[in-house]
């Protein structure tokens, strides 16, 4: 069949996109436009995605001589020069020169200044414009520390005599994408801020030996209040100094290398902070520098500032943070938060997304579809390999799909959908009246020829003010009640029901999958982040391993469920088989059997019925064997069923299959079985 070269292949996977065509056409247009534009800088590759080669502190020279050069972009301001501890924070001494569009500049040869401006010299730029002169940290800048005392932020010049040297190259993705979502502030158990080594030391020996292929960081470039999660940029390239020094991100990030785990940035091109002092806002004395002019700049929900994607010097900052990350510290790839934010101009607020209509419409931002097209090629083209995933709760088509056949170029899309369901089903229904079959359908819900990543619940669940899953089926009694030897209804059925729920939607919701740390064992409490509103504590901004690593509580069983679930993809390649295909479902007796590839799932969602000799259908003519069972010993369950039962096939017809099995299917229980001979 002939492929559209037009941005249209879109629409022959999806025949609802058939009266679309012209906008996506004019979508893949507008791409080709902007990527032509940069023709002559060197193209996606060139000069638009290295920017932080250019601009910032960079040494260079100038007539011969050696040197660091400082450049800025500040169209509107009346001047700038740089300030530091180099030159006594003389706001006269080192004078920048303007030349246009806007760019100032200033050489600083090694000559005058080599003793002077050397690695972690503290710098500033002083911004003089029509509404005054302020203090400003350098846009570029490639470290920011914080005073302890007066509690200001300044940029730090970062040129390490003994660069970091990496020693173990980035692992290749095998199996389906599993990735542990973490944040390395909140990873130690002390109330108290963990750090870079710490964590490197701690959490990701944790992740690979649970199974996980990725860790996620959070909060990982420069924000000023700790408590906005790191949603709240004010640096976009530094690295967070609470946590530690940039060499020890890179360190990090090369430990995990070598334990075989990728590394991806939760990536905020989505708005910035507001603050004047810290971030971007107002740079050059003006409000629409980085940021759109008036209401347009300003997110209502999150107050915060937005993005004009159509700038040019806007698209050079944030693709050149793409590449900076990539390649100077060899991220493996990004988790681009907030992508409904970005696609529409009431940022997803106002509306319902029931119809194309929403997708194509006048709301949606074509600049923002265009820079989101960009950053995921040139991504691609730095980095051949690197994950890119979108957080988009829309359902925007061709969000995960290449740019060349109309889409945004994303990996994976984020299922946002799935955590909505269960928390609707866990907190509207009883277990009991629980859809199975609309569950079924639900967890395989999501656009045709994109891969999806598929989770229970991620830190957005996890945050103050909402509850995690095990909250929401146990609540109060995890603090009592999560002992071996201590016995409760609420606790056996919350337990029982957590273990399914992760395995249900580890199966059927995406090509891959997603755990916040802590999730996978139930962490018992929420997250809340040092604030005026707490008396700043750490009490809820860490993580409480103990509880997972003790033997004699229920935590450590469903910890070791997740490491079961996940061997499950390692074992047989799980997330990257498409066949999924329900064998029978039977909402009386509270029955689902489905298949994922060569496994089959046989799931008794019945709050007391055991079922000791059940004919359940399955597709190979072939014996089977147990290899997971929620109800096991190890996972904190009854152990009602003996480890690797070999089940003989019986060519006994069950719900249209030619040959069955019986089996032994406790209540609130799920067991996996494989074929013995795969494809007889």
């Amino acid at each position: 069949m002939h492929r559209p070269t037009d941005g249209t292949a879109l629409a022959d996977l999806d025949s609802w996109l058939d009266p679309w065509r012209p906008h996506l056409r004019e979508r893949y247009a507008r791409y080709l436009e902007a990527a032509e534009s940069f023709a002559g800088s060197g193209g996606l590759l060139g000069e638009i995605s290295r920017g932080h080669e250019f601009f910032g502190l960079n040494r260079g020279e100038k007539d011969g001589a050696q040197g660091v050069w400082y450049r800025e972009w500040a169209p509107g301001a009346r001047q700038l020069s740089l300030i530091g501890d180099f030159n006594g924070w003389d706001r006269a001494a080192t004078p920048l020169e303007r030349a246009e569009p806007g760019i100032w500049s200033v050489f600083l040869p090694d000559q005058r200044f080599r003793e002077r401006l050397v690695h972690g010299s503290r710098v500033k730029v002083h911004v003089d414009t029509e509404r005054g002169a302020v203090d400003r940290i350098p846009a570029y800048v490639r470290s920011v520390v914080q005073d302890p005392e007066t509690r200001e932020f300044a940029g730090v010049y970062w040129s390490p005599p003994e660069p970091y040297r990496f020693r173990h190259a980035a692992p290749a993705l095998r199996h389906g994408l599993k990735i542990y979502e973490t944040h390395v502030g909140m990873a130690v158990e002390e109330p108290r801020l963990g750090t870079y080594r710490e964590f490197a030391r701690t959490v990701l020996p944790r992740a690979a030996d649970l199974g996980y292929n990725a860790v996620q960081l959070m909060a990982v470039a420069e924000h000023p209040y700790y408590g906005s999660f790191g949603y709240h940029v004010s640096s976009f390239f530094a690295p967070s100094s609470r946590f530690g020094s940039p060499d020890e991100l890179k360190e990090l990030i090369d430990e995990a290398h070598g334990l075989g785990l990728l590394v991806l940035m939760d990536l905020v091109h989505s708005h910035a902070v507001k603050n004047v002092f810290e971030g971007l806002n107002e740079f050059d004395g003006t409000g629409d520098q980085y940021f759109h002019a008036g209401p347009r700049g300003y997110h209502p929900g999150w107050d915060s500032r937005l993005f004009d994607y159509g700038r040019r010097e806007v698209r050079r900052f944030l693709l050149s943070n793409v590449r900076y990350w990539l390649e100077e510290f060899r991220f493996d790839g990004f988790r681009f938060d907030g992508v409904t934010s970005m696609l529409y101009r009431d940022h997803g607020l106002g509306s319902g997304f029931g119809s194309y209509d929403d997708y194509f419409g006048g709301n949606v931002d074509p600049d923002a579809v265009t820079y989101l097209m960009l950053a995921n090629q040139v991504a691609h083209a730095v980095r051949p390999g690197a994950t890119t995933v979108a957080e988009d709760v829309s359902g925007m088509p061709g969000m995960a799909r290449p740019v060349d056949d109309g889409g945004l170029g994303f990996d994976y899309r984020l299922a946002m959908g799935v955590p909505d369901f269960w928390i609707r089903l866990v907190d509207g229904h009883r277990d009991e009246d629980w859809d199975l079959n609309g569950l079924f359908h639900t967890l395989l819900n999501r656009r045709r020829g994109e891969k999806h990543v598929g989770y229970a619940e991620s830190h957005d669940q996890a945050l103050v003010g909402d509850k995690t899953l095990a909250f929401r089926l146990m609540d109060a009694e995890m603090y009592t009640q999560m002992n071996r030897g201590s016995r409760s209804l609420v606790i056996d059925r919350g337990v029982a029901l957590h273990k399914l729920i992760r395995l249900l939607t580890f199966s059927l919701a995406g090509e891959g999958y997603l755990t916040f740390m802590g999730n996978e064992f139930g962490h018992p409490e929420w997250v809340d982040f040092p604030r005026e509103g707490n008396d700043w504590s750490y009490h809820y901004a860490r993580r409480q391993w103990s509880l997972a690593d003790h033997p004699d509580l229920r935590y450590h069983g469903l910890q070791e469920l997740e490491r079961a679930m996940l061997r499950l993809d390692a074992e047989f390649d799980l997330l990257n088989d498409e066949l999924v295909e329900q064998l029978h479902v039977d909402e009386a007796r509270r029955l689902l059997v489905y298949r994922r590839g060569p496994l089959v799932f046989a799931v008794n969602l019945h709050a007391t019925e055991s079922y000791p000799d059940l004919r359940i259908p399955v597709p190979d003519q072939t014996d089977y064997r147990l290899v997971l069972d929620t109800d096991a010993a190890a996972f904190d369950g009854l152990g009602r069923t003996a480890e690797g039962t070999v089940y003989p096939i019986q060519s006994v017809p069950e719900a249209g299959r030619d040959q069955s099995l019986q089996v032994y299917l406790p209540n609130r229980t799920a067991l996996v079985l494989a074929p013995q001979h795969p494809g007889v």
